[in-house]
């Protein structure tokens, strides 16, 4: 058995996004696309590399071209790139020479040189100052991953790469039906807490919402605050906790519907019923000066066992391992059943890929920055991938038979107790920037100033109908 140990220094996490969903479809464009993306003037297309095609070149890439990559360092920092990904690369092709670099703000460093026609050939669009990646798409600028996904896997005999993804990998970063993105870390959402501390106080994670603010109670009887998230900058963590209950009482029709601008869909009884019952926790058991702080402060408290539950994704194990103490040991459990009726059974989570890469169709090396997406996309860089940050990919069985650390263990149970009750949750926060920021704020508001469920739907359902009838925003549809 291989232990996973290693520990990504990194800064911080401060977003986890999505690319666009299964079975993704945009629609006719209303209005002019976002002027912040350039469509690529001739003049200013670079003059491309390309290779002649065969079994060990599928995708006709020049073996002496160089490839430039550009990596967000984030959560996941980027050592899986420098230490991982690019020695194999170079491996099997030593003449290629790939220039990375890395930055906190990708679409400041980025989307100029995408204005001007000249950008990296492989980018990681993440971050909360990621690019509006479906005007990227619709400006032709996002290379068409079609041939990447059906080229033969880098390690893996007799498969394509598509055959060794899980189930929906490759329509999570498709548009109108053709793949642009490449969604690579597999995330688990849910209420994250210290296995240590509940097990020394008999505290058992509860299934229903009456047995969680039963717990509450006497989470906060013992001087611990029972919930707790940052609202100065991880407001959308709660935002995924809400519409995470709003789906196990309404089925992820109720995300669905949100995503498509549906009239009525933020004020549906699924919405109004998770509000109801998050703004009573927020009432009544969370720290209000948690609204001015950062999550890595909030994360902090709770290793030091001042917090209990917290609601995150899977990478916050490796984000806070350089101040996890050894009496702390990270766990996830899914979020309690709201009603006695809700339509997803209590076990049911909210999982996806994230972490957008793609390849620049305007690149100098286009077919290059897709062969170093098919490298990543092997067994072996998998697995590196995930011992470095602690975090899954979409590379099927690629961590099978490794010792993980606990917070992954937990969420590798959690994902099997869930079996086909997994869902990947809304898009809406990649597609439309000013319905995602209202979300946060609204959700602020709910959880620290008076849990006011009724206010948070009416101004949500307000604000996706002005995005509605904004005919400057390109619309996508969600089936």
């Amino acid at each position: 058995m291989t232990e996973i140990f290693a520990k990504a220094e990194v800064d911080r996490r401060t977003l986890l996004r999505r690319a666009a969903a299964v079975g993704l479809m945009a629609t006719p464009a209303v209005g002019m696309l976002s002027a912040c993306v350039g469509g690529g003037d001739d003049d200013k297309t670079q003059q491309q590399s390309t290779g002649t095609k065969s079994a060990e070149n599928p995708l006709g890439i020049d073996p002496k071209a160089g490839v430039e990559i550009i990596i967000f360092n984030g959560g996941l920092g980027t050592a899986y790139s420098t230490d991982v990904d690019t020695p194999l690369f170079n491996k099997k092709w030593p003449d290629a020479k790939v220039t990375f670099s890395q930055t906190e703000q990708i679409s400041t460093v980025v989307q100029p040189r995408i204005n001007a026609g000249t950008p990296p050939d492989m980018i990681n669009n993440s971050g909360s100052n990621l690019m509006d990646f479906g005007a990227i798409v619709k400006a032709g600028q996002a290379a068409d991953l079609t041939d990447l996904f059906a080229a033969p896997s880098w390690d893996v005999s007799g498969k394509t790469v598509a055959d060794t993804l899980v189930p929906g990998a490759v329509e999570q970063g498709s548009y109108d039906g053709k793949p642009f993105a490449m969604n690579y870390s597999f995330t688990v959402f849910g209420l994250w807490y210290n296995k240590k501390l509940f097990d020394s106080k008999g505290w058992t994670v509860p299934t229903t919402w009456a047995d969680f603010t039963a717990l509450c109670d006497k989470i906060h009887a013992a001087g611990i605050t029972p919930f707790g998230f940052a609202g100065a900058n991880a407001s959308y963590y709660m935002v995924r906790a809400l519409l995470t209950s709003a789906a196990k009482i309404g089925t992820e029709q109720a995300l669905k519907d949100i995503d498509n601008l549906k009239p009525g869909a933020w004020t549906a009884d699924p919405i109004k019923k998770a509000a109801a019952a998050w703004g009573e926790i927020g009432n009544k058991y969370i720290n209000k000066t948690f609204l001015g702080l950062k999550h890595t402060e909030v994360q902090l408290q709770q290793n030091q066992d001042k917090l209990a539950f917290y609601p995150c994704g899977s990478w916050l194990e490796n984000e806070q391992a350089k101040d996890t103490p050894p009496t702390f040991e990270y766990a996830v459990a899914a979020y309690p059943s709201v009603t006695t009726s809700d339509q997803l059974p209590a076990t049911a989570i909210n999982a996806a890929a994230g972490e957008i890469y793609f390849a620049a169709a305007k690149g100098k090396n286009p077919q290059g920055g897709k062969e170093y997406i098919r490298a990543m996309l092997s067994k072996e860089a998998a697995l590196g991938f995930t011992k470095l940050t602690k975090s899954l990919t979409v590379v099927s069985g690629a961590a099978d038979g490794q010792t993980i650390s606990p917070g992954l263990t937990s969420a590798n149970d959690l994902l099997g107790k869930a079996g086909k009750d997994v869902f990947m949750g809304y898009l809406f926060d990649t597609w439309y920037k000013k319905l995602d920021d209202e979300s946060r704020a609204a959700a602020n508001d709910l959880m620290f100033k008076g849990g006011d469920a009724d206010k948070f739907c009416q101004r949500m359902e307000a604000a996706s109908q002005a995005v509605a009838k904004d005919s400057s925003v390109t619309k996508f549809t969600r089936s």
